[in-house]
C-alpha cells in the first residue's frame, strides 16, 4: 500500500474542501491515487448531501440588494441547520451569490434559480460543512422609491415601496416594519378571514362578561377596530417618534406607503424537537 503523506492529504483537502480525516481515509482506500480518491469522494459526498437534504434547515440568514436608482430591491432567505453555520464565511459567500443571481434576473422561482451552477455550489457546500443548506425564498419589490433594511443579526429583512419620498424615508419605514411586524399596510388590506377569526375570538371573550347582546356587539366592534389599527402599518406609532404614526411620518416627507415585504429567518418552519438522549441513540445507530 502506498504511503499517505501529509502533503497528499493537504493537496486533497485543498481540492475538495473536505475534512482532514475524510481525505486521509479516501487516499488510503484509493491506495494514494488522488484522482481516484476525488472520484470516490464525489460519489460518497453526493450521497451524504442527499441524506442531509432531508434534514430541517430553520436557521440561516436573510439578505437584501437595492438598485442604484432605488426602483427595485430583492430579498432572499438562505437556511442552514444551525446558527454556527449561518455565521460561516463560506455560507455567507454562497448566500451572496444567491442574492446576486436573484438581483440580476429578478428571479424568484427557486427551482429555476437553482437549476445549474448554484445547485452544484449548494451541494458542494453541504458536503464541506456537513449541514443541510437550502435556498428557501426570494422576493422582488418595485416602485417609485424602494428602500431596504436588514437587522444587525441578519435574521430580519424588509423591503418597502413608497409613492414619493426618498430612499431614506423608505429605509425608516422598513426599520419600523422589522421592529413592529405589521400584518398589512392599511386596515382595508386586512383579509376578511382574519377579521372574522379575530371577531370570533373577541365574541367568545365578551360573552363571559354576561353583558347584553347589544353591549357585547359594541365591545367586539371596538376590539376589531383596535386590532386593525395595531396590525396596520400606517396606523402604528413610528418607532423613531411614537408621537406620530408611520402614515403621518411618510406624509410629512411627501410619501405614501404602497407595500412592504418582511422576511424573518425560519418564520413558519416547523422544527421537530427531539429528546437529547433519543437523538444520541439515533446517531449511534447510524
Amino acid at each position: 500500500m502506498a504511503a499517505i503523506s501529509a502533503s497528499m492529504v493537504k493537496d486533497l483537502r485543498e481540492r475538495t474542501g473536505l475534512g482532514m480525516m475524510e481525505c486521509k481515509n479516501a487516499l488510503v482506500e484509493a491506495n494514494g491515487d488522488i484522482d481516484v480518491a476525488i472520484d470516490n469522494l464525489r460519489k460518497s459526498s453526493a450521497l451524504k448531501a442527499a441524506k442531509k437534504s432531508g434534514r430541517t434547515a430553520a436557521d440561516g440568514v436573510v439578505a437584501v440588494k437595492q438598485a442604484d436608482d432605488n426602483s427595485y430591491a430583492v430579498v432572499v432567505e438562505v437556511n442552514s441547520e444551525t446558527d454556527f453555520v449561518a455565521r460561516d464565511d463560506n455560507f455567507a459567500a454562497f448566500a451572496g451569490e444567491v442574492l446576486d443571481a436573484v438581483f440580476a434576473g429578478k428571479q424568484t422561482d427557486i427551482a429555476a434559480l437553482m437549476d445549474g451552477d448554484l445547485e452544484n455550489k449548494r451541494s458542494a457546500l453541504v458536503q464541506k460543512i456537513g449541514e443541510n443548506i437550502s435556498v428557501r425564498r426570494a422576493a422582488v419589490l418595485e416602485g417609485d422609491v424602494v428602500g431596504a433594511y436588514v437587522h444587525s443579526n441578519n435574521r430580519i429583512a424588509v423591503l418597502v415601496s413608497l409613492k414619493g419620498g426618498n430612499a431614506e424615508v423608505a429605509k425608516d419605514v422598513a426599520m419600523h416594519v422589522a421592529a413592529s411586524n405589521p400584518q398589512v399596510v392599511k386596515p382595508a388590506d386586512m383579509p376578511q378571514e382574519l377579521i372574522e377569526k379575530e371577531k370570533e375570538i373577541f365574541s367568545a371573550q365578551a360573552q363571559e362578561s354576561g353583558k347584553p347582546a347589544e353591549i357585547i356587539e359594541k365591545m367586539v366592534q371596538g376590539r376589531i377596530q383596535k386590532f386593525l389599527a395595531e396590525s396596520s402599518l400606517i396606523n402604528q406609532p413610528f418607532v423613531k417618534n411614537p408621537e406620530v404614526t408611520v402614515g403621518d411620518m411618510a406624509k410629512q416627507a411627501g410619501a405614501e406607503v404602497v407595500s412592504f415585504i418582511r422576511f424573518e429567518v425560519g418564520d413558519g418552519i416547523e422544527v421537530e424537537k427531539k429528546d437529547f438522549a433519543q437523538e444520541v441513540a439515533e446517531q449511534l445507530k447510524g
